[in-house]
């Protein structure tokens, strides 16, 4: 079998790391052609060490010449390159036939989009192709015959119990709604008061999953919940009204689908996001992915509640920019990155992320962009006007 050749974007991120993980459980199934990282030489130094890519991509090009020196006098031979261009350089390499597209942020947009009009397997991690370019990244996999697989966990749980061969049609597969499941983060039981009170650190302490800070502040507000709600509506062709939010606080559901004679079904697992990485880069086949299987014995319960949208107005105001459509979820996702980079550091308040995303979303325009170009002055717009509101 020849082994699929496969670039890595974002690779010494939590995704990318739990995906070489799972690589070098099967050398004979994977090679890894080019990986890329934002800044963290030292990681990505040693990830090339062991997987020996033809590429590497930093973001500097002082970093890149020195890694590469580096590397060469290790013996060796990757060449390292530099800057969004060479992300879609090696997003769209001919010899790579899967992309994991795991950059954190509208950065990673660029190199996603690229990798599905070059039609390849996109496994998709990135949340900000479906949330802030939908209509564009769907179309574009169209066009290019792209294969999209969500590494999400969330999604990835919808994808596998949703029936095979599932085409996008709801209606035609049976299916009433699906059910998105969160755990609630770190402060599903805290007040509005004490939530005020909140410092980086708390909410970045997740009760089940290991992430990086942004997302974890993301699951901590629900807005994590809310870029997957727009991302399920693009990826499984289903309107808001037809997307549930549960929140479990167990995370042993992933997700469900609820199907109109009112079967569910259900994706369950340990929290592990080597589940959903092993499923997309071995699909439609299933590998061993290092995780140890439930025992339900010393399951004591598993619970769900209403996610409670006065406390988490984030999640609310996810429904609302995917139910106006046009830029909304771009502009939606752009005041967060800056709201949320803000409060990581210490500039801003917990409950000011969401007052800060509202308002852009009251004083920007929404209509729809045309291209990507002008999506991507619609995401800078919206960051402008958010760094000044933080810094009045």
């Amino acid at each position: 079998m020849k082994p699929l050749a496969l670039t890595v974007l974002g690779a010494t991120g939590s995704i990318g790391e739990n995906t070489l993980d799972v690589v070098a459980r099967h050398p004979e199934r994977y090679k890894v052609v080019a990986l890329a990282a934002h800044r963290q030489a030292d990681k990505l130094f040693e990830q090339c060490r062991r997987f020996a890519p033809a590429y590497a991509v930093l973001a500097d090009a002082a970093d890149a010449a020195a890694l590469e020196a580096r590397l060469h006098a290790a013996g060796v031979a990757t060449t390292v390159l530099f800057g969004p261009d060479a992300l879609v350089e090696v997003a769209t390499l001919a010899e790579v036939d899967g992309v994991v597209a795991a950059i954190v942020g509208a950065a990673g947009l660029p190199s996603a989009l690229a990798a599905a009009r070059a039609g390849k397997r996109v496994m998709l991690a990135n949340k900000e192709a479906l949330v802030v370019a939908g209509r564009l990244f769907m179309q574009a996999a169209r066009d290019g015959g792209a294969t999209l697989l969500p590494i999400d966990s969330e999604h990835s749980a919808i994808f596998q119990s949703l029936p095979a061969g599932f085409a996008g049609d709801l209606d035609a597969a049976g299916v009433d709604k699906l059910v998105l499941t969160a755990s609630g983060g770190p402060f599903r039981t805290w007040s509005v008061a004490k939530l005020a009170e909140a410092s980086p650190d708390d909410a970045c302490r997740h009760p089940n999953w290991v992430m990086g800070r942004k997302i974890s502040v993301d699951s901590a507000s629900l807005m994590n919940k809310g870029l997957e709600v727009i991302e399920a509506h693009w990826l499984f062709g289903a309107p808001p009204s037809r997307i549930e939010v549960l929140v479990h606080p167990q995370s042993v559901i992933h997700s469900m689908v609820q199907y109109r004679d009112g079967s569910i079904v259900a994706q369950l697992g340990s929290p592990d996001m080597r589940t959903p990485i092993a499923y997309a880069l071995s699909w439609p086949e299933r590998i061993a992915a290092g995780v140890a299987p439930l025992d339900f014995t010393t399951l004591s319960s598993l619970t769900f509640e209403a996610p409670d949208l006065a406390r988490f107005p984030c999640l609310r105001l996810a429904f609302a920019a995917l139910e106006q459509g046009g830029d909304a979820p771009a502009v939606l996702n752009a005041a967060n990155e800056v709201a949320v980079a803000a409060f990581l550091d210490g500039r801003i308040g917990f409950t000011d992320i969401p007052r800060l995303v509202d308002g852009a979303l009251s004083a920007l325009d929404l209509a729809a962009s045309v291209d990507l170009d002008s999506l991507l002055d619609k995401d800078a717009a919206a960051r402008r006007w958010v760094g000044r509101r933080i810094a009045s």
